[in-house]
C-alpha cells in the first residue's frame, strides 16, 4: 500500500512539473537546438532522480567504455518510459526518431518538437526513409547529435520481445554511422501502466559499438537483435525480491 501512495505521488508530480517546464521550455526556441535539447534532458533526469528516491527505481550503468567519442546511433530495448528518460538523459544532445503524430500531443508534443526530434511520416512511403536519412546527417554530422531509435518500435513487455524493424539500421548504413547497442531491464521495475512502480536496481547495459561501413542489412539488422535480446535475457529481473 506504502508503494502504491509513492507511485500516485510520482504521477502526480508528473502532471504538475510537466506543462510548468515545458511551457518554459517553449520560450527556448530562440536558442540554438543544442541548448534546446541539453535543458529537456534536465527534465528527464529529473524524473530518473525522482523515480530512485520516491519509488525506490535504482540504476546501474555498465558500458560507458563502449560509448564512440562521435556521434552514433543507439538502438536500444524498448519495455518502459524509464530508459526513454534515461537514454534523453545520458546521450543528450539526441534525436529520438518518432512517428510525426507525436508532435501534436499537447504540452508533450510542443516540447518533443523543440527538442530536435527525427520523425517519421508513415504516409509518406518509400519517401519515409530518405527523408530519416537526411534528417540523421543532419542530426549527426552538422549538430554532432547522437541519434535514438527503438527498433521495435513499442514498448514491450518485460520478459517478452517485439520484432526488430530495420528502421535503425537503415539509418546507420545510410548515413555510415557507428551502432551503440544498449540492453537493459527497466520494463520489470516501471511496467508499461502508468500507476505501477516496483522498487529494484534497473541495469542498463551498453554494448560494443559495431561499425555499420559494408554490412548488409538484414544481417546486422538480425546480429544486432540477438545482441540486445541475450543480454536483456542476462540481466533478469532487477526488482527487489520482498515487496511491500
Amino acid at each position: 500500500m506504502f508503494q502504491a501512495t509513492k507511485n500516485i505521488l510520482f504521477v502526480i508530480t508528473q502532471l504538475i512539473v510537466t506543462p510548468i517546464y515545458l511551457v518554459i521550455g517553449a520560450l527556448t526556441f530562440w536558442l540554438p537546438a543544442r541548448q534546446r535539447n541539453l535543458y529537456y534532458s534536465g527534465y528527464t533526469g529529473f524524473f530518473i532522480w525522482l523515480a530512485k528516491v520516491l519509488c525506490g527505481i535504482r540504476y546501474e550503468i555498465r558500458g560507458w567504455e563502449n560509448v564512440p567519442k562521435e556521434p552514433c546511433v543507439v538502438l536500444s530495448k524498448h519495455s518502459s518510459t524509464w530508459e526513454t528518460l534515461a537514454l534523453e538523459t545520458w546521450f543528450a544532445p539526441g534525436s529520438f526518431v518518432a512517428k510525426k503524430e507525436l508532435l501534436w500531443v499537447p504540452f508533450f508534443g510542443w516540447g518533443f518538437a523543440l527538442s530536435s526530434p527525427i520523425t517519421i511520416d508513415r504516409k509518406a512511403g518509400a519517401q519515409a526513409m530518405e527523408k530519416m536519412i537526411e534528417q540523421g546527417k543532419e542530426r549527426l554530422l552538422k549538430r554532432r547529435f547522437n541519434i535514438v531509435v527503438f527498433p521495435e518500435g513499442t514498448r514491450i513487455k518485460a520478459g517478452q520481445r517485439g520484432k526488430y524493424k530495420t528502421g535503425g539500421v537503415r539509418l546507420a548504413i545510410g548515413c555510415e554511422a557507428i551502432v551503440l547497442p544498449v540492453a537493459h531491464n527497466a520494463g520489470y521495475c516501471w511496467p508499461r501502466h502508468p500507476w505501477k512502480k516496483y522498487p529494484g536496481t534497473v541495469t542498463l547495459s551498453i554494448l560494443p559499438p559495431i561499425d555499420t561501413r559494408g554490412r548488409v542489412m538484414a544481417e546486422l539488422n538480425a546480429e544486432i537483435e540477438q545482441i540486445i535480446e541475450d543480454e536483456v535475457a542476462r540481466l533478469g529481473d532487477g526488482r527487489d525480491k520482498l515487496q511491500d
